[in-house]
């Protein structure tokens, strides 16, 4: 349908299948550190007091896919029938599957919308949480031992009202065990959708954990010519108690390039 999303018709499990493409490989670092400084900044229409990402609310409501979705779950439900509604995605695609799933219950009147995302980030406030729960209550964020990204926008225990707030409910896969004996476990956390036993327990610095889920690579592979340019695996950042946050990364060493060591012989 577009670039960013995906509908169709999934004959096995007789529903309409919403799919939002996942953050680009080439710009996963960039977009995390751009996310660590991202305050709520637009009111949620029609919800008092609720607050989100304008980034992410926008990235949906203010383009062409929003219309184009619409068309195709009206076409798709015209051919089969009133058939359930599943939005997923990944990355910036769940965040975008989220405010979709939304959109289609409150201001479209639409039945049997369901909603599972993986490596979702925060979305909006306590507020918006608790609105999002009522209008879609079986809604499921994966997310992966140690995934930076559930991790983001930062949440501030001291600031609940004033600060990003997942909505439930998270189902936390990480591994459990020692040495030999580790098995990957599937954990349902609680309704707050900040259950500090499940993703929050872990530091959740993990690029790698991000692009990945369930042995399935996630990232999104179009082309660019922007690189990452931080280390891959691992982005390190602290956080102090008045919220700032302090970013570090390691300066690999390089090989010496053509140039240099053609400086080298032209000194001898």
């Amino acid at each position: 349908m577009t670039k960013q999303a995906y509908v169709g018709f999934a004959s096995d499990i007789n529903a309409v299948i919403v799919v939002f493409r996942g953050t680009q490989e080439n710009s996963i670092q960039n977009w995390i550190e751009d996310l660590l400084w991202k305050q709520l900044d637009l009111d949620y229409p029609g919800m008092p007091e609720a607050m989100v990402h304008r980034g992410f609310y926008s990235a949906y409501h203010n383009t062409t896919i929003r219309d184009g979705i619409v068309s195709g779950i009206r076409k798709t439900r015209k051919l089969h029938g009133d058939v359930p509604i599943m939005v997923t995605g990944h990355s910036m695609g769940a965040a975008m599957a989220s405010f979709c799933a939304l959109d289609l219950v409150v201001n479209y009147g639409l039945d049997d919308v369901k909603l599972m995302t993986f490596g979702q980030p925060r979305v909006g406030n306590a507020a918006f949480a608790s609105y999002f729960k009522r209008y879609l209550p079986h809604a499921i964020r994966v997310t992966n031992a140690n995934d930076i990204v559930p991790h983001l926008p930062p949440y501030f225990s001291f600031f609940p009202q004033k600060t990003y707030h997942h909505f439930p409910r998270e189902v936390w896969v990480h591994d459990v065990g020692l040495g030999s004996l580790v098995y990957t476990v599937e954990q349902i956390c609680d309704d707050s959708g900040e259950d500090p036993a499940c993703s929050r327990s872990v530091s959740g610095n993990s690029i790698q954990d991000h692009i990945t889920y369930l042995g399935v690579s996630m990232h999104a592979e179009a082309w660019s010519s922007c690189r990452i340019v931080m280390d891959y695996a691992e982005l390190r950042y602290k956080m102090d108690l008045h919220g700032n946050v302090v970013l570090s990364k390691q300066q690999q060493q390089q090989q010496p390039g053509l140039s240099d060591q053609r400086r080298r012989h032209s000194a001898q």
